[in-house]
C-alpha cells in the first residue's frame, strides 16, 4: 500500500509539472519551493533588455514623442545629426568617436586641473537641445535669437561654462572658424552696445575663473577672451544685446562676448550658451525672472531631439527624485553632487563612500564619459565584467580611455544590467539603458565610464549617462533633479 501511494505521488507531482510546462512559480508551489529565488529568474528581475537599434543613430531625424509641455522649450538636437541644420554643411565634418573621445579627455583634464585641490561641500522655459563634438566634448545645441532685429543663432549649451558668446562681424576667415548660420553683425542691431575698460561690467571679467579680460587704457574697449579645455579659445569685445529665447520671452542688456578671433572645435555652431554658476552666466543673469531654474533632456541618439527649458513650469511633474546640490569649492561655475555609492543590478559595488566624497563630484553637461576614482572604477569595471560575461569581449589597446568593450554585431538585443547612482541623503537614481554603452558600431560597443588616473581627481558624471533623463537645476532651492524617460 505504500508502494501504491508513493507512485500515485510521483504520477500526481509529473501530471501536475507537466500541466505546469515552464511556469516557474507552478513548479515552486508543486515542490515546496514557494519564496525561495531561482537563479534562472535574476537576470530578467534586474537586467534591461536593450534594443541595439536605441544606441545607434539613424540617417533621418526622428524627433521626440515626449514633448515637454513648458511653453518656453527649446529643441536640442545633435550638432551632426540628421535633425540639426549644421548638419546640412557639407563642409563640416562630423568627428569620428576617437576624436570625440581625445577632446573629451582634454576637457577632463582642465577641469581636473581646476579642480584638483578642491572639495566638494554641501551647500521655465523650454528650448529643444542638439548635440555636437565642440569644446573637447560631444556637446549639445540650442537655437536663441540675439540683437534686433533678432538673429537666429544655434549656441552649444555647456553647465561647465560661464559667458556666452557668438563670432561676430568683422571677422576674417583666418581668425573665424567655419560656421552653419551667418556672423552676428552688431552694426545691424540697434540694440547692441560694448563697454569700457573703466566700466563695472568690465571689471566682472577678472572676478570669475573662466574669463580675462585685456585693456590699453580706460576708455578703450572691454577685450574678453577664453580659453577652454581642448585648447580652443574666443576673444572679442565684452558687450550687450537683447537675447531672446523661444518662444516669447526677451531680456534687454544681457552681457555676452562678441567674438572677432575664435578657433577651436566649435565646428559649425555660431557659439556658446553658458549655464554655469558663475555671476556672468545666462542662469544669473535671467535669474529674476527664471528663479535660478532650468532642466533639460538629452537625447539617446544623434537621430533624435531633447529639450532645454527655463523656469519654474516643469516643478509639477512628480516623478522628478531630488538630490542636494553642492558647492565645488573655488570655483563659480560646476554643479556638484554628493556621490556616495553605485549599485548594479540592485547591489552596492564594494566601495567605499569616502572614495568620492574626497574627491568630489560633478554633473557636466559638456563631458562625454563619466569619470570614476581609479579604484572605484576598478572595482566598478569588475563587477560589471562578471555581469556581461555571456557577450563577446573585445580586447582594445592598453592606453585606450574605453576599455570594456563588447561585439554585438550578432545581437539585436541585449541583457545589460541596471546601473545606479547612490547619493549621501539616501537617494537612488537609475540609470536609463541608453546611458550605459558608447558606440556607434555594433562590433564595438564600450561601457561608458573610465578611470582617472587616480584617487585624487574629481568624480564627473557625464552626458552619456543623462540621456532621456530630464536632469532639473534647482540652483535656488539647493537641489538638482532627474526625471526618468523625458525624451526619446
Amino acid at each position: 500500500m505504500a508502494y501504491f501511494s508513493f507512485l500515485s505521488y510521483i504520477l500526481f507531482a509529473s501530471l501536475l509539472s507537466l500541466s505546469c510546462l515552464n511556469n516557474v512559480l507552478c513548479l515552486e508551489k508543486s515542490f515546496g519551493f514557494e519564496g525561495k529565488v531561482i537563479s534562472t529568474l535574476r537576470p530578467h528581475q534586474t537586467y534591461h533588455t536593450l534594443q541595439l537599434s536605441s544606441l545607434l543613430p539613424a540617417a533621418i531625424c526622428s524627433p521626440s514623442t515626449k514633448v515637454n509641455k513648458n511653453k518656453r522649450t527649446m529643441k536640442v538636437v545633435d550638432k551632426h545629426g540628421p535633425c540639426s541644420q549644421i548638419n546640412q554643411d557639407k563642409n563640416i565634418k562630423r568627428p569620428t568617436d576617437a576624436e570625440i573621445l581625445q577632446q573629451d579627455q582634454a576637457r577632463v583634464n582642465s577641469i581636473q586641473s581646476r579642480l584638483s585641490k578642491n572639495s566638494i561641500e554641501t551647500d521655465t522655459t523650454t528650448v529643444p537641445a542638439k548635440s555636437g563634438a565642440t569644446i573637447g566634448s560631444a556637446n549639445y545645441i540650442v537655437t536663441v535669437g540675439l540683437g534686433t532685429p533678432k538673429t537666429d543663432l544655434s549656441l552649444i549649451f555647456d553647465t561647465g561654462s560661464d559667458i556666452t558668446w557668438t563670432q561676430c562681424v568683422p571677422c576674417s576667415a583666418s581668425n573665424c572658424y567655419s560656421q552653419q548660420q551667418p556672423l552676428f553683425d552688431p552694426s545691424k542691431s540697434t540694440s547692441y552696445s560694448n563697454f569700457s575698460c573703466s566700466s563695472q561690467q568690465c571689471s566682472m571679467l577678472t572676478s570669475d575663473t573662466d574669463e580675462t579680460q585685456s585693456c590699453s587704457s580706460p576708455t578703450s574697449p572691454c577685450i574678453y577672451g577664453v580659453t577652454y579645455g581642448d585648447g580652443s579659445y574666443t576673444t572679442g569685445y565684452f558687450s550687450k544685446e537683447r537675447i531672446s529665447i523661444p518662444p516669447s520671452d526677451v531680456f534687454d542688456d544681457f552681457l555676452f562676448g562678441c567674438g572677432h578671433n575664435n578657433q577651436g572645435l566649435f565646428r559649425g555652431a555660431a557659439g556658446l550658451l553658458g549655464l554655469g554658476r558663475g555671476k556672468l552666466s545666462f542662469v544669473e543673469q535671467t535669474a529674476q525672472k527664471y528663479d535660478r531654474m532650468f532642466s533639460y533632456c538629452l537625447p539617446s541618439t544623434s537621430s533624435s531631439t531633447g529639450f532645454l527649458s527655463f523656469g519654474k513650469d516643469n516643478e509639477a511633474s512628480g516623478d522628478v527624485i531630488y538630490v542636494p546640490l553642492s558647492t565645488v569649492t573655488r570655483s563659480n561655475s560646476f554643479y556638484g553632487l554628493q556621490l556616495e555609492g553605485i549599485s548594479i543590478n540592485g547591489r552596492r559595488v564594494s566601495i567605499s563612500a569616502s572614495l568620492f566624497s574626497s574627491s568630489g563630484t560633478i554633473i557636466d553637461s559638456g563631458t562625454v564619459i563619466t569619470r570614476l576614482p581609479a579604484t572605484a572604477y576598478s572595482a566598478f569595471r569588475s563587477e560589471f565584467r562578471q555581469q556581461m560575461k555571456d557577450y563577446t569581449f573585445v580586447t582594445v589597446p592598453a592606453d585606450s580611455l574605453l576599455d570594456t568593450c563588447y561585439d554585438f554585431s550578432g545581437n539585436e538585443e541585449v541583457n545589460i544590467p541596471k546601473i545606479s547612482f547612490l547619493f549621501g541623503d539616501g537617494t537612488t537614481v537609475d540609470l536609463d539603458s541608453t546611458g550605459v554603452f558608447y558606440g556607434s558600431d555594433k562590433s564595438k560597443i564600450c561601457l561608458a565610464f573610465a578611470g582617472n588616473n587616480d584617487d585624487t581627481g574629481i568624480t564627473i558624471l557625464g552626458n552619456v549617462q543623462q540621456r532621456r533623463l530630464e536632469v532639473v537645476y534647482d540652483i535656488g532651492g539647493g537641489r538638482i533633479g532627474f526625471r526618468p524617460s523625458a525624451c526619446a
